[in-house]
């Protein structure tokens, strides 16, 4: 777990890693092909790896597999390396995608023999949906009703054989029996350490043909919020200011992208620390429920429970308690320095 370090300094705005021409490209490349190249998790790679290498053995397909954890933590990667492993085609979509019965239905019967459905986001799947997708999961089949009333009369239809490859950030709103479907595991993935980052980032500089000094590395892992998607998009950043400015990557030139950026030391935005400003200047500390601090923030309460306090609880900067948020020692420490 990381732990606080003084600041070099706080920046006026908040990054937000905008999207440029090409970009889900050159994502594409940095991410790992094989297992080997995939850095942390190490007991979810080997538990899957198990379930994927048993299936080859017997001829079929693993278990249905779910992953959870925090966003741009790898649970994507690890699905094209179930699909790699297997030689299988991966079809993905999300749930938010699939609204209606013949959403789930036109996907499930175009599927390829042998096919890794992912579903981001597939806690955003509807009951309705749900109900649909339990025979497929179990047995391979999709029921069809045609017609309505008392006329109505259900089809069978035969599936290919599928592994469904779940991920999402809210494993708690996954109903219970959709969730007893996975039986090739529900795998946590955590934030990564800051050696596993350092990893990460050498890997991608290398991809990315830059010369980057250790010490540059261990700048940008520090400020990346335990996060690989944030190691990589900082790392492209700060790759651009080098550009632009003409000058070698250096621990002062990352200094000077991240206070541009509005990232200080400890990987928190303008954001992060509008949150502990508020919690402290208009709630005394706390504790402060979650409503009333969305809309202090201006922010929907989701946003502040996944997209804020991750984070922030993981540095010890803020506590959950029945009450509601309050601001640690820590915390206060952080806003005095």
């Amino acid at each position: 777990m990381s732990t606080l370090r003084p600041s070099s300094g706080r920046g006026p705005s908040q990054v937000n890693f905008p999207a440029e021409p090409g970009n889900h490209v050159l994502d594409a490349a940095l991410r790992p092909s094989e297992w080997d190249d995939y850095v942390g998790q190490k007991q979810i790679k080997a538990n899957v790896r198990i379930s994927i290498d048993a299936a080859k053995k017997r001829g079929g397909m693993p278990e249905h597999i779910l992953f959870y954890g925090p966003p741009g933590v790898g649970k994507t990667t690890l699905a094209h390396l179930v699909a790699t492993t297997l030689g299988s085609p991966l079809k993905s979509t999300s749930g938010v995608a699939i609204e209606r019965a013949s959403d789930l239905a036109a996907i499930l019967t175009n599927l390829e023999p042998s096919t890794v459905l992912f579903i981001d986001e597939i806690h955003r799947l509807s009951h309705k949906i749900e109900e649909l997708l339990y025979p497929a999961l179990e047995s391979g089949h999709l029921d069809i009703i045609l017609g309505k009333g008392p006329s109505a009369r259900t089809v069978e239809l035969a599936l290919p054989p599928f592994t469904l490859v779940g991920a999402t950030t809210r494993a708690a709103e996954i109903s219970g029996p959709l969730r007893s479907r996975f039986g090739g595991g529900t795998y946590q993935l955590d934030f990564y350490s800051d050696e596993d980052l350092r990893d990460i980032i050498a890997r991608s500089a290398k991809l990315l043909g830059l010369e980057a000094p250790a010490d540059v590395i261990e700048h940008i892992a520090v400020r990346s919020r335990a996060t690989p998607r944030v190691a990589n998009a900082l790392l492209k950043r700060v790759r651009d200011f080098s550009e632009v400015h003409e000058r070698p990557l250096s621990v002062a030139l990352a200094d000077e992208a991240c206070e541009l950026f509005g990232i200080d030391a400890f990987g928190l935005t303008k954001d992060d620390r509008r949150y502990l400003e508020m919690l402290l200047a208009s709630f005394r500390g706390g504790p402060a429920g979650i409503n009333a601090l969305a809309a202090a923030l201006h922010e929907d309460p989701d946003t502040i429970e996944h997209v804020y306090e991750p984070f922030l609880l993981r540095l010890g900067l803020i506590e959950r308690t029945s009450s509601g948020r309050v601001l640690t020692a820590k915390g206060r420490e952080y806003l005095q320095g």
